[in-house]
């Protein structure tokens, strides 16, 4: 069985300004969700589920789902805010869902087989989905085995200024202990540092490996997710804000020694549009990459 791809493009992109899963920004309007797909499809993932806002389901239909129908299996879940576990409590002022990991839960029905996920607004490279896929074929049929890419600090930074970043502690075998959030980090003088707890600024080494929210995992990740987000909302489920993401839940299982998480390295460079003024250097990054031949002018025909 082929491995899953499920893609979290539920968020609005506030900071944005607009839904900015749905930009174009290939040379004939691609989106970044389409080189991702495009990328997986030649992995050799069999399937891609979505997990979107029911607000917004015909455009994405429209603009998205469309361009894939005979290229590979799709599936659409929904992300919303009740759509927690039975007898959960939560602040009924509450205006946003809760989080990657309460996204990646919305799969459990749609997914029965290892699977991999990304963010829908982030550039992963063709080399990431490669390793992610050789990876969840080997697991298929195991239990408590996951894996995430780790990044080298120094391909995600940014050209705007500084950035955060979750920081992989890892062990002698690349196995993950903890991913510790970093905050502030930028080069300066060939050097590249963040800000620690005191202000004070700490260095990085280029290669250290940083999580940009691709992960895999296998199926048995959904029943440990729920048991956990239970614990969460009995915890957090009157805050306005309390965020449920996906490190939160796979720190507390390696804590725990129920599962392992393998930090794969990745020479692919990450770029992703956070802000508006990010749009032309994600662009020109695009064109350049169709310019060498790595991705065709028009992605699907």
């Amino acid at each position: 069985m082929k491995p899953t791809l499920f893609v979290l493009a539920a968020g609005m992109g506030s900071r944005y300004g607009g839904l900015k899963q749905l930009d174009g920004l290939g040379p004939n309007g691609e989106t970044i969700m389409d080189y991702s797909i495009y990328d997986a499809i030649k992995a050799g993932f069999g399937k891609v589920v979505f997990v979107i806002r029911g607000s917004f389901e015909k455009d994405f239909k429209t603009v998205v789902i469309d361009k894939f129908k005979n290229l590979i299996d799709t599936d659409l879940v929904f992300q919303e805010i009740n759509k927690v576990p039975e007898g959960s409590i939560y602040n009924p002022e509450r205006e946003k869902p809760w989080g990657t990991n309460h996204a990646v839960l919305m799969g459990k029905e749609a997914i029965h087989e290892p699977f991999a996920v990304i963010n829908a607004d982030d550039f992963y490279g063709q080399e990431s989905f490669a390793t992610l896929a050789d990876f969840l074929r080997k697991v298929e049929g195991k239990k408590n085995e996951y894996c995430m890419i780790g990044y080298r600090v120094g391909n995600t930074l940014s050209e705007s200024g500084a950035v955060s970043r979750g920081v992989c502690v890892v062990d002698e075998n690349q196995l993950l202990q903890n991913v510790v959030e970093r905050t502030h980090i930028e080069e300066k003088g060939g050097t590249i540092n963040y800000l620690d707890e005191k202000g004070e600024e700490v260095q990085l080494l280029p290669n250290t490996p940083v999580s940009m929210n691709m992960w895999g995992f296998t199926p048995d990740y959904f029943d440990y997710s729920e048991e956990i987000f239970k614990e969460f909302l009995k915890e957090n489920g009157q805050k306005l804000k309390s965020e449920f993401y996906i490190p939160l839940a796979v720190n507390n299982l390696i804590v725990e020694g129920k599962v392992t998480c393998k930090v794969l390295d990745t020479p692919s460079k990450w770029f992703g549009v956070t802000y508006a003024e990010d749009r032309p250097q994600v662009v020109l990054k695009i064109n350049e990459l169709v310019r060498k031949g790595i991705y065709p002018g028009k992605l699907f025909k």
